[in-house]
């Protein structure tokens, strides 16, 4: 049977205008913080007080959110169960003078941020997004979603080896984007966002811009069983995370044993080592001032995070057709097979037996289907916030995420129906 008759495929196609909303991480955040809104949620601000009132908050700070749900009457005690996720992908990011180009060209100076397949960027229209920061110490949100910029790739009659020994892409010297033609002008790209945006260019004092590919999330095969589309590592996982959230803190509060978390961070294509990032204090900031602001005490604290468990949720590798020889023989995740549980002796991911069997238990309670991802032997394995969260808080985790394949490609390629399992299988750890 067609995996399109399988599930209703309105989390997907909810997910697709996700993924096209968000083509920065600081976007990626307002639209999660403005779905939990919807669900409740209110916002609170890291310098303000906090009180010990239950119901729905989340925290931003630049591309992060950590957002919680306390139930009524919950103890200063009750753990947490945590939802991990990130909101960054690789692509390239502007530099702090942008404004480059020769030889009759206009270019835009870029730096390549984590581990992108710098190929995925040649000959793809690209827009510009992120944030201005202005000189009243606000932030603004700007994306221009049409085609300014476009990485041009060498005529083959220029490399005639290119398809046979294979493309070499300098980092510094092949990947600056075209916006235009004459003369370089300093001060031109961000006069020219300043005005995309409204604002008085002189009031720009600072930026974090990205390019973004423009074409919008498709499905994908003759049943439309795949979903083609940008940045799902790991915004697939947010866009979950969020709606799992969001469904628990609408059930009674005496069905939720656990506080509910969400926690999205920065930075982890980079090492997650940042004020945004995993590696950072922010997550466990955030749940010692809710122990705190519900009148609890370091030993609270203590007992809250040895119960607590958090599911580190990120995009794993679905074995490739082309190149099945790179993972390992006897596992084989596949796209509309289920969410993965990601596992390495070595820690590089967090899962241990006791975390198999709580992602089991899960699955097994929203009635979803799992799978088991794990290295070749001959090949090093990635990470993920996972064993960063574990050794920093102290806290039990498991890693999971969704099969794909494309990784750190400008556009990946998913199971169109694993997206709505990861969800269900989340909203049931969440409230088990």
């Amino acid at each position: 049977m067609s995996s399109r008759h399988r599930f209703d495929r309105a989390h997907t196609d909810d997910l697709m205008s996700f993924l096209a909303a968000s083509p920065s991480p600081y976007h990626a955040v307002a639209n999660a913080a403005a779905r939990l809104k919807v669900a409740g949620f209110r916002q609170v601000e890291e310098t303000a007080a906090w009180d010990a009132s239950p119901g729905g908050k989340y925290v931003l700070r630049g591309g992060a959110i950590i957002a919680w749900y306390v139930p009524e009457g919950a103890a200063a005690h009750t753990p947490f169960r945590i939802v991990g996720a990130h909101t960054d992908s690789p692509n390239l990011r502007v530099k702090p003078l942008p404004d480059t180009g020769s030889h009759g060209w206009r270019q835009i100076a870029v730096e390549i941020y984590g581990g992108t397949l710098l190929n995925t960027w040649l000959d793809r229209d690209l827009g510009l997004a992120g944030r201005i920061s202005l000189r009243d110490g606000t932030d603004r949100l700007v994306n221009i979603d049409r085609a300014l910029l476009r990485v041009p790739q060498l005529a083959v009659h220029l490399d005639r080896s290119a398809n046979t020994d294979g493309l070499k892409l300098d980092r510094q010297r092949h990947m600056q984007p075209i916006w235009g033609l004459g003369e370089v002008a300093e001060g031109d790209l961000i006069r020219f966002v300043a005005e995309e945006a409204g604002v008085d260019p002189e009031d720009v004092t600072g930026w974090d811009l990205m390019p973004h590919a423009i074409e919008p999330p498709s499905y994908l095969g003759r049943d439309r069983e795949l979903v083609a589309g940008p940045r799902m590592d790991n915004l697939l996982s947010v866009h979950a995370a969020t709606a799992a959230l969001a469904a628990v803190a609408g059930r009674p509060d005496d069905e939720l044993p656990y506080i509910p978390v969400l926690a999205a961070f920065d930075h982890e294509e980079n090492g997650s080592q940042s004020d945004t990032g995993a590696d950072g204090p922010l997550l466990g900031t955030v749940l010692e001032r809710s122990v705190f602001a519900r009148g609890g005490t370091y030993e609270d604290r203590a007992r809250a995070f040895a119960g607590t468990v958090c599911l580190s949720s990120d995009t794993g590798h679905a074995v490739h057709p082309n190149y099945a020889e790179r993972h390992d023989p006897t596992h084989h995740p596949v796209a509309n097979g289920g969410p993965i549980l990601k596992v390495n002796v070595n820690m590089r991911y967090a899962t241990d037996g006791s975390g198999r069997a709580v992602f089991a238990a899960a699955c097994e309670k929203a009635g979803v289907p799992w799978q088991t991802f794990v290295s070749n032997n001959s090949m090093p394995c990635g990470t993920t916030i996972g064993p960063i969260t574990a050794a920093r808080h102290g806290i039990r985790t498991v890693d999971i995420g969704v099969a794909i394949l494309s990784m750190h490609s400008a556009r990946e390629l998913c199971g169109a129906d694993d997206p709505y399992l990861l969800a269900n299988a989340l909203t049931a750890f969440l409230t088990d």
